[in-house]
C-alpha cells in the first residue's frame, strides 16, 4: 500500500563514488544524441550495431574500427559495413579480444524519489543504472519516471522488448497509486476518464478509483496505457487537485510487490513471457475484438428476443384460429340446433294440421 512506504531519503549504492567523480557538463554540438534503446541484438545484426552494444564505442567509432581492419569474424578480417553477424553463432573479435555472448538481462528496481531515469545526465545526479551492478551489460530503462516519482522501473538490454513496451502503439498498462490533495468528485474522475487537454494533446486515463480517503488528501489508482512527460501530475493539477505522492506499482503483468526503494530483482521467466505476450497486440485490436464480441452478443440477443416474438406470435395465431374456429362451431351448432328445432315445429304444425283437416272434411255418404 502506498501508505505504508515512508517518505525518506535511502542511502544510494555508489553515491560516494558519484560525488567522487560528478560528470561535467558537456558542450555538444550539433544533433543530439537520442535516449531510445538500441534493437535487440536477437539474430543476425549490422557489426557496428554489435560492436556498439558491446561498449566498443559509438556507432560512427565502431564504423572506423571496421575500416581500420580490427575486427574478425570467426578469425577472419572484416572492413565491409553493413556486414551482418549472429552473436549466438559466430565469435566477433576486436584487437584480438572476443567478445562476450549477448545475454538479454531484465531487472526490476523500485526507483527512489531524487534518483533520474537517464542514462547520460550532465548534472551528475543519482542515475537509476547506478543501483544495480551492469556487469559489463548495456542497460537501459523501459520508460521513464520523473525525479520526484517513485516505484517499479524495468532495466533491460532487450532493445525490441523495450520499444514494445514504452510505445503507446501497444497500450501496454502502467499502475499507480497517487496521493493527491482534497477529495475528487465522480464528475473529477469522469473527466479525468473522458480526456483533459494538454500541450501535446488529450490525455486519457483508462481506469482510476479511489482506494482510501484520509483527513486532507485522498489515494487514487490509475492505470495509464501512454507515458508523456508528468502526465499524471499535469492532469491533476487542470482538474485542481495537487500531487503530493506519486508510486509506480506495476507494468502489464509485472508488479513492484514487496521490493524495498533502492532495492532491485532480476526478471523471472513468467514475468518476461507475460510482458512480450503484453506487448504483442496493439489496443486497437484488442478493442476491435471487444466491439466485435458485443456486436454478436447484441446480434444474438435481438435473435433471442426475434425469437421469443415469433413464438407469442405463434401462440396468438393459434389460439385465434382456434377461438374463431370454435366460436364457428358453436354458431353452427347453434344453427343447427335451430333448424333441427324449426324443422321438427314445421313437421309437427303440419301433421297437426292435416290431422285437422282430416277431421274437419265431411265423410262421403255410399250410394245405395
Amino acid at each position: 500500500m502506498i501508505e505504508e512506504l515512508p517518505l525518506v531519503r535511502f542511502p544510494l549504492r555508489n553515491c560516494a563514488k558519484m560525488s567522487a567523480r560528478p560528470r561535467p557538463r558537456k558542450k555538444s554540438a550539433g544533433k543530439r544524441r537520442s535516449s531510445e534503446p538500441a534493437a535487440s541484438l536477437v539474430g543476425p545484426q549490422r557489426l557496428q550495431k554489435v560492436l556498439a552494444a558491446a561498449g566498443a564505442g559509438s556507432r560512427r567509432h565502431c564504423e572506423e574500427l571496421i575500416l581500420a581492419g580490427r575486427v574478425e569474424i570467426d578469425r577472419q578480417v572484416v572492413t565491409e559495413l553493413g556486414t551482418r553477424v549472429d552473436l549466438a553463432e559466430q565469435e566477433v573479435r576486436l584487437d584480438g579480444t572476443a567478445l562476450p555472448k549477448f545475454k538479454p538481462t531484465y531487472y526490476a528496481v523500485n526507483k527512489p524519489p531524487g534518483v533520474v531515469s537517464t542514462n547520460r545526465d550532465p548534472a551528475g545526479r543519482p542515475r537509476v543504472i547506478d543501483l544495480l551492478p551492469t556487469d559489463g551489460a548495456r542497460l537501459f530503462t523501459i520508460g521513464r519516471l520523473d525525479m520526484g516519482s517513485e516505484g517499479l522501473i524495468l532495466l533491460t538490454n532487450d532493445g525490441e522488448l523495450a520499444n514494445r513496451l514504452a510505445h503507446p502503439r501497444y497500450g501496454v498498462e502502467k499502475t499507480y497509486r497517487v496521493m493527491v490533495a482534497g477529495r475528487p468528485e465522480r464528475e473529477v474522475l469522469a473527466q479525468l476518464r473522458s480526456g483533459i487537454r494538454l500541450a501535446e494533446g488529450v490525455a486519457r486515463v483508462e481506469r482510476i478509483r479511489i482506494k482510501s480517503h484520509h483527513k486532507d488528501s485522498t489515494i487514487l489508482e490509475m492505470v495509464l496505457r501512454e507515458g508523456r512527460n508528468r502526465e499524471i501530475r499535469r492532469a491533476l493539477a487542470k482538474v485542481g487537485h495537487k500531487v503530493l505522492r506519486l508510486v509506480r506499482v506495476a507494468v502489464g503483468p509485472v508488479r513492484l510487490g514487496d521490493l524495498s526503494p533502492g532495492q532491485f530483482r532480476p526478471l523471472s521467466r513468467q514475468e518476461i513471457d507475460a510482458l512480450r505476450r503484453a506487448a504483442t497486440k496493439s489496443p486497437a485490436s484488442k478493442t476491435a475484438k471487444k466491439s466485435k464480441k458485443s456486436k454478436a452478443t447484441k446480434a444474438t440477443k435481438f435473435t433471442k428476443k426475434a425469437t421469443k416474438f415469433t413464438k407469442k406470435a405463434t401462440k396468438f395465431t393459434k389460439k385465434a384460429k382456434f377461438t374463431k374456429k370454435a366460436k364457428f362451431t358453436k354458431k353452427a351448432t347453434k344453427g343447427a340446433r335451430a333448424t333441427k328445432g324449426a324443422k321438427a315445429t314445421k313437421g309437427t304444425r303440419a301433421a297437426k294440421t292435416n290431422r285437422t283437416t282430416k277431421a274437419a272434411k265431411p265423410r262421403k255418404r255410399r250410394r245405395p
